[in-house]
């Protein structure tokens, strides 16, 4: 028997028993990492620095990359080293630390997607406000609402976690810090404390959840009702990349921690977490770039500037 206050580090998941297949784990985790800086990176800079993308949406796809860069940043490098010096342990500060910046950033990443439903709810439904409603002010306030509430949500969470009295080992069935895992670990009715606050959670992100819905219910409607095809064209355009993230982000989510138990397993709760870690902050770059006109052109000029400058 143990306890929290003799329990100096966790024991993450490994990726594999040999050590072989521990490296072919970190060069497949290096090429998704670089693949997520790399893609983030340039979103970050073309948004900052072109001019024509300086509008409400694109601002808050700026924020959306800096939240992917920060949330595949807080996993993925410490899972690489473990699978690299062929070892399984974290540090009980890390391990908070880790779950808290994870938390925070999934939550503001949850809450900004939301937001950015309503600024494509404006443009498409409410074109004629959209500057009053979305001006520069209004978008840096929720912006920082969204940051703020995936701060203060991700703060509550882990001090209640953290709290608990641990006496049932230090071995977490998972290749990161995550709640349920830790939940695990407890010894006393105290873990029902968290328990509330992560069906609290629920509610709140099941409001949200609705709120996109019915977002999106009223933006097809709208788009239905353009006579043109091309503008049912543009509008659909700036509307399916957003789709499509939230698509991923919630899916992946609500399999991961939704899935019947019964079909629940070690190796099968590893893949879900990649999916719903690893995989978005890595593959949204990709759907924006690729669904999106102004950012394409964007990122295009970016690049061929940056290489006649080499030359």
């Amino acid at each position: 028997m143990s306890n929290s206050s003799s329990i100096t580090d966790f024991l993450l998941l490994a990726f594999a028993d040999t050590q072989e297949l521990q490296l072919l784990h970190f060069w497949l985790f290096l090429g998704i990492y670089l693949a997520a800086l790399l893609g983030n990176g340039l979103i970050i800079t073309a948004v900052a620095f072109d001019r024509r993308l300086h509008t409400p949406m694109y601002f808050f796809l700026l924020n959306l990359s800096l939240i992917d860069l920060g949330s595949i940043s807080t996993t993925v490098p410490k899972a690489m080293a473990n699978s690299l010096w062929d070892t399984r342990a974290i540090c009980y500060r890390g391990c908070a630390a880790q779950l808290f910046l994870f938390l925070f950033l999934v939550g503001a990443e949850y809450y900004l997607l939301t937001i950015m439903a309503y600024d494509r709810y404006v443009a498409i439904c409410k074109p004629l406000h959209y500057g009053t409603l979305l001006g520069s002010r209004a978008c840096g306030h929720m912006a920082a609402a969204a940051w703020g509430t995936g701060f203060l949500s991700a703060l509550l969470h882990t001090a209640n976690t953290f709290s608990l009295p641990l006496c049932q080992g230090n071995v977490l069935d998972q290749f990161f810090c995550e709640i349920p895992q830790i939940l695990k670990l407890s010894c006393s009715d105290a873990y029902l404390r968290e328990v509330g606050l992560l069906v609290v959670g629920v509610f709140v992100a099941f409001g949200c959840f609705v709120f996109l819905v019915v977002s999106y219910v009223q933006i097809f409607r709208a788009v239905l009702r353009i006579p043109s095809q091309q503008g049912r064209h543009k509008a659909f355009s700036t509307c399916l990349p957003h789709l499509a993230v939230v698509s991923l982000f919630i899916s992946t989510a609500m399999f991961a921690y939704l899935k019947p138990p019964s079909i629940s397993s070690p190796s099968l709760d590893l893949v879900v977490a990649v999916l719903y870690s690893v995989v978005p902050p890595a593959v949204n770059p990709l759907i924006y770039s690729m669904r999106t006109q102004e950012l394409k052109d964007a990122l295009k000029k970016l690049i061929q500037s940056a290489v006649f400058q080499q030359q």
